[in-house]
């Protein structure tokens, strides 16, 4: 952490360029995720929008593949004011803001039309408002895929039994960590660009993500049999610094949630259709995809909930939603 401190203490403050006729503000958006993802695409878009709207007033400067650090330290560095947005799972953030944790509980949404109906509406909006309280301002809701398990040569899921035992890597969340304690494997909690090495090296056993990130992150090379129970679904955000923002004319705070709004519809459509096409990518790349019935997986998990009672009146409300 203290490393990519250093390495970004340079940017500290926005840049603002004063020209002849006007000035220009800089703005630095830290994203963990490589530049072929659809959530970095959306975020280059999402730049290109407010460079519009604020009629090139405001720029948008997106550092993708982890360049300034893995997701957790992001959001202490957009807390912090080191940086100005980040894109972050709410795996990750849940850390900081408790009730975003509801959203990456197992098996919560029932569906894709479900889960943006609570996302999207009272829920999602209360949720978000709990980012102030923690120094950040959260805009609207990204895809950020459905997660299920995969795992090294030799070691394939086809039932629940084999997880016992195994090292399955998970973002550092104590929800991650506990869903994986249910089912009977070892949670490793680990940053994201450690991953490859830890399965090429068999550190790990295994670890979870959507097709999409198992494709750019060429984890299907090292782990080739996924598992699909689909055990999480949580959405993505974009995540500014609150004072930064408040601290804007209300132009381009305008500008900035116009695009960002933008953007996020932009970014589900893309994220959608690109973990259809990484399913037939990383089949033809070698990978074997099994399907799974995740009754057993959803039977075990459930004491996960009564476990987090803080969560209880956000969970009822959800699953009234159905």
């Amino acid at each position: 952490m203290k490393l990519h401190l250093i390495a970004v203490a340079a940017l500290a403050a926005s840049t603002v360029l004063s020209g002849a006729a006007s000035a220009q503000t800089v703005l630095r958006l830290a994203e963990n995720q490589p530049e072929s993802n659809p959530v970095t695409v959306a975020m280059h878009r999402f730049a290109e929008l407010v460079k519009e709207y604020s009629n090139g007033k405001v720029e948008v400067q997106v550092f993708s593949g982890a360049q300034l650090g893995q997701e957790p330290e992001s959001i202490e560095q957009a807390q912090a004011g080191i940086v100005d947005f980040a894109r972050v799972n709410s795996v990750a953030l849940a850390n900081v803001s408790p009730s975003m944790g509801v959203f990456t509980l197992p098996y919560i949404f029932a569906d894709w039309d479900h889960k943006y109906r609570v996302l999207d509406g009272d829920i999602g909006t209360e949720v978000l408002a709990d980012l102030e309280v923690v120094g950040l301002k959260g805009f609207h809701y990204m895809d950020a895929g459905t997660r299920s398990f995969y795992t090294t040569s030799g070691k394939p899921i086809q039932s629940i039994d084999d997880l016992k035992g195994m090292k399955i890597r998970v973002q550092p969340a104590p929800i991650s960590i506990r869903m994986v304690e249910l089912l009977g494997a070892v949670p490793t909690p680990m940053n994201y660009g450690e991953v490859y090495s830890a399965l090429q090296t068999g550190v790990i056993d295994g670890a979870e993500n959507d097709f999409v990130s198992y494709l750019t992150s060429a984890h299907y090379e090292v782990a080739p049999n996924f598992a699909e129970e689909a055990h999480l679904s949580p959405p993505a955000l974009l995540l500014m610094n609150k004072a930064r923002f408040d601290s804007l004319p209300p132009e381009q705070q305008e500008a900035i949630t116009r695009a960002a709004d933008e953007a996020t519809k932009y970014e589900r459509e893309i994220m959608r259709e690109a973990n259809e096409k990484a399913r037939d990518q990383v089949t033809q790349g070698g990978a074997t995809i099994t399907q799974l019935d995740n009754a057993p997986f959803q039977a075990a998990v459930q004491p996960i909930y009564d476990e987090f009672p803080d969560l209880m009146p956000l969970i009822k409300r959800i699953q009234a939603a159905k």
